[in-house]
């Protein structure tokens, strides 16, 4: 029988490796999906074309194996002849060959950095893998989340128009409700008590005035009552007229060890709560509004005889059972002369930044004084 020539050859120029054809259709892949993809649709082409030269084999000669089942590609078989199929049922059948494309092989054409991650997931077998979230910003919003600077300070909120107006009117209305009430507290009277002092203690009486008066207007009222009083008619048969040459100048006011002087007024030291020597505010008058008409107290005031009004029973008004010694009125002119001597070496005049709470009396030599008569 002469020999037949080969009808498969049409079928050799598919006939490549994996390798052949994945070096040739992953040329400008960057991603590992789409290599995992074009790989399995080599695989499967080259799968598919060994089916259909399997089959066309198969209907030309029943009697040849089936390829089908191998792991590549049969190459071009030529058709035997008589005298070799029968040397061949003699022959043992010829062993199939294992699928030799592995992972390693193609990827050593392209890798994109995952071998190591992928060969373990092969040994370790099939494993579950977490589904992705729907939302694509759950993740990058939990990752914000954990880094969020808690010391940073809270930017305030954009304020509308009607908003900025809306906190402007409230504050316009709190100064205004505030300057009612400071105007309020400074037309509050109060009394004085105090004596004139020349080296000792002279009976002066009571003054009234305003919690918004200056020093300077006391100093005057108190001016006026020591002409009417006379005092110092004892030494001077001239005192009255004395007094009336005296100006507000020559005078000074001395509460509590410390000379005010005339250009403050009461209010400042009731709403500060200034503090002498030895603790004891200067002026301890009430820094409130005066109570309303049908308060228990102004009731009780009226009951005994006294008036909250201006021009009032002076005896009711806050103030008026102080002592006398606290407020000393003093003629300039002897404080000068006799500044160095005792109490008047320990007075001093009143800075509001010195604490006086905490100051220790002494005279000039610097000595202090362990017992001071000072009220």
């Amino acid at each position: 029988m002469s020999d037949q020539t080969p009808t498969t050859s049409r079928f050799t120029a598919q006939n490549q490796t994996t390798n052949e054809r994945l070096s040739h259709t992953t040329v400008g892949l960057v991603g590992l999906a789409d290599f995992r993809k074009r790989r399995a649709e080599v695989l499967e082409q080259q799968e598919r074309e060994a089916r259909e030269a399997a089959a066309a084999i198969t209907r030309q000669h029943p009697n040849a194996p089936d390829r089908s089942q191998t792991g590549t590609p049969a190459a071009a078989v030529p058709v035997p002849s008589e005298s070799e199929t029968d040397r061949r049922h003699h022959q043992p059948p010829p062993k199939k060959k294992k699928k030799t494309t592995t992972k390693r092989t193609v990827k050593a054409l392209v890798s994109f950095g995952d071998d190591d991650e992928e060969n373990n997931q092969e040994e370790d077998g099939p494993q579950t893998t977490k589904p992705k979230s729907k939302n694509p910003t759950t993740e990058s919003e939990s990752d914000t989340k954990k880094i969020v600077n808690t010391s940073a300070p809270v930017i305030p909120k954009a304020l509308t128009k009607a908003a900025r107006l809306k906190e402007q009117a409230e504050k316009d209305a709190l100064r205004k409700e505030f300057l009612i009430l400071q105007a309020a507290v400074k037309q509050t009277e109060i009394a004085i008590p105090f004596v004139f002092y020349d080296g000792t203690n002279i009976p002066g009486g009571v003054v009234r005035v305003k919690k918004g008066d200056h020093v300077w207007l006391f100093l005057d009222k108190s001016r006026k009552v020591g002409a009417e009083l006379g005092v110092g008619g004892d030494k001077n048969a001239n005192a009255r007229r004395d007094w009336a040459r005296v100006g507000v100048d020559d005078l000074m006011l001395v509460r509590r060890g410390v000379i005010i002087p005339h250009h403050y007024d009461f209010y400042f030291f009731i709403m500060n709560k200034t503090l002498g020597p030895k603790g004891k505010r200067l002026f301890e008058y009430r820094a409130e509004a005066p109570l309303p008409a049908g308060d228990s107290a102004a009731a009780a005031a009226t009951a005994s005889g006294g008036v909250l009004k201006a021009g009032g029973n002076i005896g009711t008004l806050e103030g008026a059972g102080d002592d006398p010694e606290w407020t000393k009125v003093v003629d300039r002119r002897w404080y000068q002369r006799n500044k160095h001597i005792y109490p008047a070496s320990v007075w001093q005049e009143f800075d509001p930044d010195v604490d006086y709470s905490k100051e220790i009396q002494r005279d000039t030599g610097g000595n202090a004084f362990f017992f001071s008569g000072t009220k």
